[in-house]
């Protein structure tokens, strides 16, 4: 699937930046016991299946062997599943290293990275790690990206970052926008879509489109939707030139065993996703109409996580919430009003809607 030899990632391993620190790990509450409500990093309340616990169960027995059999048995059943080719798919550990990788390889000094703003921070860490400018564009009315403010913000940009459903505010960005970023943005630029929540929800993938552009990269994960944010495993979708771009800075550094294995039973659990979509949808809705009924704002989310406009400084709410055992996501710099809560399971949102009316009942 990639020829870039072992021994050259190795080797190149050693020579990576320094890539940004994760503020917004350090700025989080610090891991919590059983008893706490976990809202804060857009797991899934639910787990692996029990089709994946039981192929992971089976996995743990390859950790003797190097993962290469896993990893491409992975990537042909996704390219199966999607209709595109074995060598558009390759396996990373987790798709936050494929995206890392991909700021590294596609920016530069003289080609800056665009991206949204608020959204996941991971590209601009990595950017300024690889001393490249980055421009962040704030999100349109709507609170999708803003497309043409984008396409303008750095003719030079070596790479567009769109994150589809959005993180942190779980907002769509039309298709059609889409298709603009791809056909308007720079030459010679990438246009990066991460598709980590696109399974919560009825948009169409980008996925697809990597079969007529050399210049798109689209990434998935088994973190958010199948459960599996432990186990490290993303997929980078695109042609193999790019791919080989990223495999230099660590393409095969994938856990053996469990991990894979469990990724591949996910894919082939056919009732999986739907049944996990419509669960979330029902637990998030209900949830944001209980908010909008108290007089809060929410965003129109399409995914495991919605921010709510509390209307004071939000990380004095967040912190508040975590001394009841509640912990909801982190604040974003230009949104200092706003908090991101993932949605967990009814019980779990029983328990933040309890605590959250306390607390703002206090405040007013």
């Amino acid at each position: 699937m990639v020829s870039v030899s072992r021994r050259s990632v190795l080797a190149l391993g050693a020579a990576l930046p320094v890539l940004g620190h994760l503020d917004w790990a350090l700025a989080s509450p610090a891991p919590a016991a059983s008893d706490y409500v976990l809202l804060n990093y857009n797991e899934s309340p639910y787990g692996p299946s029990k089709a994946a616990l039981e192929a992971m169960q089976r996995g743990n027995a390859a950790s003797a062997r190097y993962p290469y059999p896993h990893m491409y048995a992975l990537a042909a059943l996704f390219a199966q599943q999607q209709g595109i080719g074995e060598d558009n798919v390759a396996v990373f550990a987790g798709s936050m290293a494929a995206l890392r990788y991909a700021v590294l390889a596609f920016t530069g000094p003289t080609r800056g990275l665009v991206m949204a703003t608020p959204s996941y921070e991971v590209p601009r860490q990595a950017a300024e790690s690889n001393k490249a400018p980055v421009h962040e564009v704030d999100l349109d009315a709507q609170h999708a990206h803003d497309v043409p403010a984008m396409l303008a913000a750095d003719p030079q940009a070596g790479m567009l970052y769109l994150c589809n459903p959005n993180n942190p505010t779980g907002t769509l960005t039309p298709t059609e926008a889409i298709h603009q970023a791809l056909a308007n943005k720079p030459e010679g630029s990438v246009l990066v879509v991460d598709e980590a929540y696109i399974d919560f929800c009825d948009a169409q993938s980008c996925v697809s489109w990597i079969k007529d552009h050399d210049d798109l990269l689209v990434l998935r994960t088994f973190s958010k939707i199948y459960g599996m944010a432990g186990a490290r495993i993303g997929l980078a979708i695109g042609h193999p030139a790019l791919l080989e771009r990223l495999a230099v800075f660590g393409g095969d550094n994938v856990p053996a065993g469990a991990g894979l294995l469990g990724a591949h039973a996910s894919l082939e659990d056919v009732k999986l996703l739907g049944q996990r979509k419509a669960l979330n949808a029902s637990v998030r809705d209900e949830t944001i109409a209980w908010l909008k009924g108290l007089g809060f704002a929410c965003t129109v989310s399409h995914s495991n996580c919605f921010m709510i406009d509390v209307r004071q400084p939000a990380q004095q709410l967040v912190e508040r919430l975590a001394e009841q055992h509640v912990l909801v996501g982190r604040v974003w710099k230009n949104w200092p009003q706003w908090v991101r809560v993932t949605v967990g399971n009814r019980q779990e949102m029983e328990r933040f809607r309890e605590v959250f009316a306390a607390q703002v009942q206090r405040v007013g």
